[in-house]
């Protein structure tokens, strides 16, 4: 057979792959980013069309502000804000990045994906694969059981996983149940192996997708609806559920947790949720007064605030769950930025 060339194709180096599954190697975060519009909105803002005042939505939701992208501007480049500084704060470049997940239900186009354009305004190179992932409000945390399932494989060094969203893109802003709810934002990690022990523990994630009218958009409309008792009540059982096995699956009990970190939907199912697993709220972390929902962004942007703010720190044990549109949920537990030895 005559090998056939193609001269459109610019040719590369491949890098050298981690090839051998290492045993004793285990996933763990590194390195954490966000990054967040300039635009911030407020509730009298959103009053001054709506028929609502800031009071009406503090008591219902927690939100005092949230942030959008301005009609012109592209998430993109927000996501690969927070990728950068995620890679940063772990001492790695964009050139040793193997894998990029980005969960995002908000692309700035149907296809291509985001995450290859993440990669190219990070200059990761054709080497490093880019994929889009969609589960909800529960992406983040379903992306970085993926990119710890990459690293323990032996089939990646370095993944980053990212949640962006530009959720004023789907709000119907003359509804008063949802317009007030939703805000853009970005949050990364970078997930690498190293000789820890916990690192990413085993997640715990499923689905029900008999609930699905619950909470959805079309691809016509594209406008996010949704039945709020019954998100409520569900979102409620399932993380709950699901944090409980987690932290089994760990070999952890609620004592052993430092900081939970639910998804930021709403300040009532998070205050619930935390009650029902025996937490006060010293160990809850909360960012939803400041950012909204931003779907999978909710638990980076809420980890950057919490390390921010000292309550984060290396070692501590990370409880983290969330739940979404599908419905679907993920929970799992986080050893923070442990560094026992970090293989190369």
């Amino acid at each position: 057979m005559t090998a056939t060339t193609v001269p459109d194709l610019v040719p590369y180096t491949r890098r050298a792959r981690p090839a051998v599954h290492r045993p004793q190697t285990r996933a763990g975060i590194f390195g954490l980013g966000a990054a967040l519009p300039g635009r911030v909105v407020t509730n009298d803002d959103l009053a001054e069309r709506l028929d609502t005042d800031h009071n009406w939505i503090v008591k219902r939701t927690g939100i005092h502000t949230r942030y959008w992208l301005a009609p012109e501007e592209s998430l993109a480049p927000l996501a690969a804000e927070a990728c950068v500084a995620a890679l940063a704060d772990a001492g790695r470049d964009p050139s040793e990045v193997d894998r990029i997940i980005v969960s995002t239900i908000t692309p700035d186009r149907l296809t291509p994906g985001l995450a290859p354009m993440v990669a190219e305004l990070l200059g990761c190179g054709p080497a490093t694969a880019a994929v889009d992932l969609n589960a909800a409000c529960a992406g983040f945390l379903v992306a970085l059981d993926e990119a710890a399932a990459f690293v323990e494989s032996g089939r990646a060094g370095v993944v980053l996983v990212c949640g962006a969203e530009a959720l004023s893109r789907i709000t119907d802003h003359d509804d008063r149940g949802t317009a007030v709810l939703f805000g853009d934002g970005a949050g990364a990690v970078v997930v690498a192996g190293g000789e820890l022990e916990l690192g990413v523990a085993r997640f715990v994630s499923g689905s029900d997708p008999s609930q699905g009218e619950a909470l959805y958009a079309e691809t016509d409309e594209r406008m996010l609806r949704m039945a709020g008792p019954t998100v409520y009540r569900h979102a409620i059982a399932r993380m709950v559920d699901a944090t409980g096995e987690a932290l089994a699956a760990a070999g952890l009990t609620i004592d052993d947790v430092d900081l939970f970190v639910a998804h930021q939907a709403n300040a009532r199912i998070i205050e619930t949720t935390a009650a029902e697993l025996g937490l006060g709220r010293e160990r809850v972390v909360f960012d939803i007064d400041r950012c909204a929902n931003t779907s999978s962004a909710t638990i980076p942007l809420a980890l950057q605030r919490a390390e921010g703010d000292g309550r984060l720190r290396p070692g501590a044990n990370v409880l983290m769950s969330a739940f979404g549109a599908g419905f679907v949920w993920s929970a799992g537990v986080v050893r923070w930025k442990e560094r026992v030895h970090v293989c190369a």
